[in-house]
């Protein structure tokens, strides 16, 4: 398989910030690769790495087996759409996509059919002469994702896209990425710190902290084998049970990870007393203190849901104790 975008012992410091320390990634062509963290992990550095706009204080970056340090942005085979899409609000929709082309010295009739079809694939046809202004949050992420794709890029960029839009048309939006990404078949690079955006949308996500990755995986290893205690707590909010509880528990001295749908309740398990619960429409979230260690629970709908005060007895199945490397970041 070919590889997209390479990086080997890359560092990108700021004075003594070390915004970026000593990341080693292998993006593969067609890949939907998904970068996540918190704010100020690395991600969006490593992003602007890809793109040109910040060079590496060491280490060297391939995209497509050609080394990327030095080659300015408009020489590389990639493109980005940015969190604030960055419209030119005095030009139309059409010239607006088209602008990259003009640019590049394109004749005006050659790039208006490149940008219409652009539009056709995001499925804008027919908004060529709107304003920015007159369009919804969703249809100015539309145009700026085909004014990306129109200058027909191998890596396709997307920096916090989906931020500024509202819950169901994000959710929305996530599935139109996701196919449009499939149809085209092109590498896709995507940073949130959404890990919700990560899981459903990325083939493979790699989870940054303080400037370095701490795991990358499927999102459904990073989700039910996380190696290390961040990593499941920042994805999902994973209850981390301590290392002596899960020597009682499951006979290996280490942090442990437990989903909080994996727990139920029963006649016996680990004694806890409920300190609160919200209802959350298809389940019940129900927090309890269980000796020294706090355990939430997502009792689906049709649960017998405790009261404040009451003692309750918690159990899970065995292999959904997952036990970790340790309490490494």
């Amino acid at each position: 398989m070919t590889t997209a975008v390479r990086f080997a012992a890359v560092s990108r410091h700021y004075g003594p910030v070390r915004a970026v320390d000593r990341v080693d990634m292998e993006i593969a062509e067609g890949e939907f690769f998904a970068m996540l963290g918190p704010s100020g992990s690395g991600k969006t550095t490593c992003l602007r790495l890809i793109a040109g706009f910040e060079q590496p204080t060491a280490g060297e970056i391939e995209i497509f087996g050609a080394p990327a340090r030095g080659v300015p942005p408009y020489r590389r085979q990639v493109n980005t759409v940015f969190q604030d899409y960055a419209l030119f609000p005095h030009l139309n929709v059409i010239d607006n996509v088209a602008y990259g082309l003009m640019i590049a010295g394109r004749g005006r009739a050659e790039r208006h059919r490149a940008a219409e079809a652009a539009l056709e694939m995001v499925a804008l046809p027919g908004y060529g002469g709107r304003r920015p202004g007159e369009l919804s949050g969703g249809q100015r992420q539309r145009v700026a994702l085909a004014r990306a794709l129109v200058n027909q890029p191998r890596v396709l960029l997307l920096d916090e896209p989906l931020g500024a839009l509202d819950l169901k048309l994000r959710e929305q939006m996530q599935e139109e990425l996701k196919a449009l990404q499939r149809r085209l078949g092109i590498t896709f690079v995507f940073v949130t710190h959404d890990q919700g955006e990560a899981l459903s949308m990325a083939d493979r996500v790699a989870v940054f902290n303080e400037g370095r990755i701490i795991q990358v995986g499927r999102p459904e290893d990073i989700y039910y084998r996380p190696r290390v205690p961040f990593v499941a707590d920042f994805v999902g909010s994973s209850n981390v049970l301590p290392p002596d509880l899960t020597e009682r528990l499951a006979g290996r001295r280490a942090p442990a990870a437990l989903r909080p749908e994996a727990i139920r309740l029963g006649d016996t398990g680990l004694a806890a007393r409920v300190t609160a619960k919200s209802f959350l429409g298809a389940a019940t979230r129900v927090t309890m203190q269980a000796e020294a260690v706090t355990l939430v629970a997502l009792l689906p709908k049709g649960s017998a849901i405790p009261e404040i005060g009451e003692t309750v007895h918690a159990v899970w199945a065995a292999e959904d104790l997952h036990v970790m490397e340790g309490a490494a970041r």
